[in-house]
């Protein structure tokens, strides 16, 4: 099989980890290196990104795309995992309306603080919280600064409300709606999660069904579905460097290139093949942090 470097957007569907999607993609296409770029709980379905080959290097800046959810929160009730699959802790049956959701919305926009709930991977004292909760164990958490760009009402049908989030990587929506329900004094938890979009490429009309990529795999077609690196790293400048500069970086030198940016740069050859990732030293210079060996 010819090396596989590229991407893959599945539509995950509901019942499966996003480690179970991975194994699958695996087993069924014979690449060894396969890894995604940000956890959906096995209830959420939709857009989860896949880093195939040498790609899996890229993961850390490929998942550093801002997300974009459709959420339903259910009033009333609280469970231990802050979603449906949990136990319930509490019942309340004091109707809300949606005048006062959108009243308390605004302090949920921007930078906030969120704790995240229990039954998640965070490490806490070297060990996982879901590791602590199963035993029963409740325990303090630290609390973490996320983004949320966007939070809007689509429909509000008490008990229920459906909203889209667009956040920075890394926020649990589950605590989203639990603390929703807490600023409401009656309580909520996420009742349903569907991953709309990663970044600007990766969105739910482009992301193939798990089911039908198996299928493609049966037929050999598979790899029409793969997307290019360069979709992964939209949010960095794209800078072709020249045959010097490119020598340099593959011997693991310095360069000094007359460009503003402080961030990441993807570097590329002038015939249009992938180089790596440069970082900026602090004395300005760029060293590189993931180079790709030339294609032959």
């Amino acid at each position: 099989m010819t090396e596989i470097f590229g991407l893959l957007n599945i539509d995950k569907p509901g019942g499966y980890t996003s480690h179970d999607v991975v194994e699958i993609v695996r087993r069924r296409t014979g690449v060894q290196k396969v890894g995604h770029t940000g956890t959906l709980d096995p209830m959420a379905t939709g857009v989860l990104v896949l880093c195939l080959g040498a790609a899996t290097r890229l993961s850390e800046y490929i998942m550093g795309h801002s997300k974009m959810y459709r959420a339903a929160l259910r009033f009333g009730q609280t469970t231990n995992t802050y979603d449906a699959e949990g136990a319930v802790l509490s019942q309340q049956d004091t109707p809300i309306e949606r005048h006062h959701l959108e009243a308390v919305l605004p302090q949920f926009r921007g930078k906030i603080q969120q704790v995240p709930p229990m039954y998640s991977a965070v490490k806490q004292g070297g060990e996982k919280l879901y590791e602590k909760a199963r035993r029963g164990e409740v325990i303090d958490r630290d609390p973490r600064t996320v983004s949320i760009y966007e939070l809007t009402i689509d429909e509000f049908a008490y008990p229920y409300a459906h909203l889209t989030v667009r956040c920075s990587p890394g926020t649990y929506i589950r605590s989203l709606a639990h603390d929703i329900g807490q600023a409401l004094g009656v309580g909520a938890h996420l009742a349903a999660l569907r991953r709309t979009a990663s970044g600007e490429n990766f969105l739910e009309s482009n992301a193939v069904p798990l089911a039908e990529f198996e299928a493609a795999v049966e037929h050999g077609t598979w790899q029409a579905y793969m997307m290019d690196v360069s979709l992964g790293l939209s949010q960095f400048p794209r800078l072709e460097l020249n045959n010097y500069e490119e020598d340099a970086v593959r011997q693991g030198k310095f360069i000094e290139l007359s460009i503003e940016n402080d961030g990441p740069l993807q570097a590329w050859a002038d015939d249009g093949y992938f180089i790596g990732i440069l970082v900026r030293r602090s004395d300005g210079r760029w060293k590189p942090d993931k180079i790709f060996p030339a294609p032959e």
